[in-house]
């Protein structure tokens, strides 16, 4: 959804406005960006939508944990692997005698 004019409040007038701004936003979609100092500083977005962009989150980073592990199961495949004494360096672990 695009960003008017009208959803770009600057805080000091969303104080007052505070519940209008909030029934926008819940009724009607229209997510606000609040202004401090004239840039952009916090966003009103109605609380079920926050939650979607969360799940949206976790499941992008489930994506890319996926496909890293397809990518090391095809690296192992072909027989790449990396040697105990590299896995320790990159880990910072101290090899056991």
């Amino acid at each position: 959804m695009a960003i008017r004019a009208a959803d770009i409040v600057p805080i000091s007038e969303a104080r007052a406005r505070l519940t209008e701004l909030a029934e926008d936003v819940v009724g009607n979609g229209a997510e606000k960006i609040l202004t401090k100092n004239g840039t952009s500083y916090v966003a009103l977005v109605d609380a079920r939508q926050l939650d979607y962009y969360h799940a949206l989150e976790a499941e992008y980073a489930n994506l890319v944990l996926a496909d890293d592990a397809v990518t090391s199961l095809q690296q192992a495949l072909e027989g790449d692997f990396v040697s105990v004494e590299d896995l320790d360096r990159a880990l910072g672990v101290t090899p056991t005698p």
